[in-house]
């Protein structure tokens, strides 16, 4: 641990991709301690990107990587224990995530097996979608599209293999007959929220 009051540092990466929901739930945990760790930067690829007012009214350090190929040099600088991906939409560099094998924690909008030709099943014995390769709006539309009766989201570690990594956790969300994009997707980053900072307690505790 690099934190002189023995808590890990955590940097949360974040775009204008949406409100910024993880981050003020990671903040929230972290300060209310169930979170043992520091927030020691948010780094955004652009300004515009809304969560940054959470971290501006907790005042926590701010940096702006627009270039992928600078985030390692910065992530070097910062020294962070664990490095939380919350609606960053650029793309990881191979060279940052061999710099941090089982460090870099991802959240997927969809089910990712244990195994790459895996598969998971929904609670109702169903089969699940990965939605591999997709962002949130697109996964989320994907589970109507294939009627399916589970929509859900993983949290994984990043691996060099695109959208598969050791799963840390998954949430379900039972799908209404009457969901749009929109309502399924509210309920599901609720249930992303919670799961985000329940994991980092058990990590951060660990």
């Amino acid at each position: 641990m690099t934190s002189q009051q023995n808590k890990m540092q955590i940097v949360v990466l974040i775009s204008n991709t949406g409100t910024g929901s993880n981050l003020k739930a990671i903040i929230e945990g972290v300060t209310s301690g169930q979170i043992n760790a520091e927030i020691c930067a948010v780094i955004s690829d652009t300004e515009s990107a809304l969560g940054l007012k959470y971290a501006r009214v907790n005042n926590i350090p701010i940096e702006i990587c627009p270039a992928k190929e600078d985030l390692l040099a910065l992530l070097q600088k910062l020294n962070p224990d664990f490095i939380c991906l919350a609606g960053w939409k650029k793309i990881i560099l191979d060279e940052v995530i061999t710099a941090y094998p089982d460090r870099i924690l991802n959240l997927h909008p969809g089910l990712i097996p244990d195994t790459t030709n895996g598969t998971i099943a929904n609670p109702d014995g169903t089969l699940a979608l990965w939605n591999k390769g997709m962002l949130a709006d697109k996964a989320v539309k994907n589970f109507l599209d294939n009627k399916s009766t589970f929509a859900g989201s993983s949290i994984h570690f990043l691996t060099l293999n695109f959208d598969f990594g050791p799963v840390l956790g998954r949430i379900f969300e039972q799908i209404q007959n009457d969901d749009t994009v929109e309502s399924l997707y509210a309920r599901l980053k609720k249930k992303e929220n919670e799961l985000y900072v329940q994991l980092l307690q058990k990590i951060t505790n660990s």
